[in-house]
């Protein structure tokens, strides 16, 4: 697959300085040869850089220790995009107002202890408007405009809103999208933590070393969001270290967990921290925790399908052995705790201990990928939902509707039972909450005044009449 970027220099509202308006035309005269990203951004950092920053402060002077800790190609002229915690509240997240639009890779990253360090682009939205082959809607419809980044506060100038181009391998169900607003940065694969991106790789090294101050810091404390009958129980125990991938509740509904990525654990109200990996070298990141029907323990999975159990958790089985061709993405939990549920990306349900397995969307899914599953309160049968909102029933589980073709610009993340079991939630990468059956809407989060991050999971109130919403600043 053959991936090609346009880069387009819009000019700020202001006179720029005679340097940057000449590092501008060469972009455009670059831009209009159709550059490959890599080749054109490489071409404008020798140039630009030279032009713009002062050249008598680099030949006389050394490096900021600021500048060093933002690496190169730090400084608007570069060409390259600011990192999103710079701009979006200390937030490595995409910020309201845009969507993961593809991703690429630099390899035998000292950031990630020799690993791969991987980037999304968050292009902003483009709303109603169409656009050509390019994916890249019209200038008048963007939802933001090109600048650079000059708060002095910090070393990361990049540019904002400027760079026209998509990779294409994040949320494909998109036809259009607008310019790069800024970027994320994980040591995690972007398919295992952001929903609708893809495996499709590319690679530019030459970013390895780019860098901003905020990615230095904690990551900041996830937020979950009560309502209804939920109550917000406040700031947690323990540490998580990266982004969260799952949420659980106590069966009364008096505390809760969540879980990061590399199994970091935090307690919430009366739930206790029973273990957790903050230790344990991970191969693959943990996608999910499940309590057991007491509250005395959980289990988490990782996208292998390895199980940790904690607490008065215990061991029935994993899929670490077999070859399962997509990840895990979810666990659930028979009434009696003795047993589990695992679900994987291609909709495969694997059963062990007392769980049965009542069905599948099979090894060759055209439903669209899976990415939650919750049971009937027999433990009879389940749901599975696909990221594009569609819900698939089995065993004693009743298809009450589906969310298919009203997520708007987003992607289904996770399917919450309501404690009857007469109905169900699924839940919007946006934070939007969609009930069926039994199951009463109560909020979502775009009645929140304060930006949260991608929403991750949801679990209802015993009474039903209630939710968590657990969200991610990655």
């Amino acid at each position: 697959m053959t991936i090609t970027d346009e880069f387009v220099a819009t000019r700020t509202r202001r006179r720029a300085p005679l340097a940057m308006r000449i590092a501008e035309r060469a972009a455009l005269r670059l831009s209009r040869t159709k550059s490959t990203r890599r080749s054109f951004l490489t071409t404008t950092a020798v140039a630009g850089s030279a032009l713009v920053v002062a050249p008598w402060r680099y030949l006389l002077e050394p490096v900021s220790a600021l500048d060093a800790v933002c690496g190169p190609a730090n400084d608007c002229s570069s060409g390259w995009t600011v990192f999103c915690c710079t701009i979006n509240n200390g937030r490595n997240s995409c910020p309201p107002g845009s969507v993961a639009a593809g991703w690429w890779k630099a390899d035998q990253n000292s950031f990630c202890g020799g690993g791969a360090r991987y980037y999304i682009d968050c292009n902003s939205t483009c709303g109603s408007c169409g656009c050509g082959p390019s994916g890249i809607c019209d200038t008048p419809c963007w939802t933001c405009g090109c600048r650079c980044n000059d708060d002095p506060t910090t070393c990361d100038h990049r540019r904002v809103c400027c760079n026209r181009f998509r990779y294409g391998n994040c949320n494909q169900h998109l036809a259009c999208v607008g310019p790069v607003v800024c970027r994320v940065v994980s040591c995690v694969p972007p398919w295992q933590w952001e929903p609708g991106c893809t495996t499709v790789s590319a690679t530019a090294n030459q970013t390895g070393a780019h860098h901003a101050p905020c990615l230095d810091r904690s990551p900041t404390p996830p937020d979950v969001f009560a309502f209804g009958n939920a109550r917000d129980l406040g700031a947690g125990r323990g540490r998580l270290g990266a982004h969260v991938t799952g949420l659980a509740t106590l069966p009364d509904a008096s505390g809760y967990w969540l879980t990061s990525a590399i199994g970091g654990v935090r307690a919430f109200g009366e739930a206790r921290r029973y273990g957790n990996l903050d230790n344990t070298p991970l191969r693959r990141p943990i996608v999910d925790i499940a309590a057991t029907p007491t509250g005395l323990g959980y289990w988490l999975v990782n996208s292998a399908g390895r199980i940790w159990a904690f607490g008065d958790a215990e061991y029935w089985g994993s899929t670490e052995s077999l070859d399962l061709v997509k990840p895990i993405v979810a666990i659930t939990v028979t009434p009696t705790g003795l047993g589990y549920w695992l679900v994987n990306a291609n909709g495969r349900v694997f059963a062990f201990g007392d769980a049965r397995h009542h069905g599948s969307t099979g090894l060759h899914n055209s439903n669209g990928r899976i990415v939650g599953i919750a049971r009937t309160m027999t433990g009879d049968g389940y749901w599975l939902l696909s990221a594009r909102g569609s819900v698939h029933a089995f065993g004693d589980a009743l298809d009450m509707g589906s969310a298919e073709g009203r997520l708007g610009d987003a992607v289904a993340v996770s399917i919450g039972a309501s404690r009857d079991r007469n109905g169900y939630y699924v839940l919007s990468s946006a934070g939007r909450v969609l009930s069926f059956g039994a199951a009463k809407w109560r909020g979502g989060l775009g009645s929140i005044d304060e930006p949260a991050g991608p929403a991750v999971s949801i679990c209802s109130t015993p009474a039903g009449v209630g939710y968590w919403i657990a969200t991610t600043s990655r």
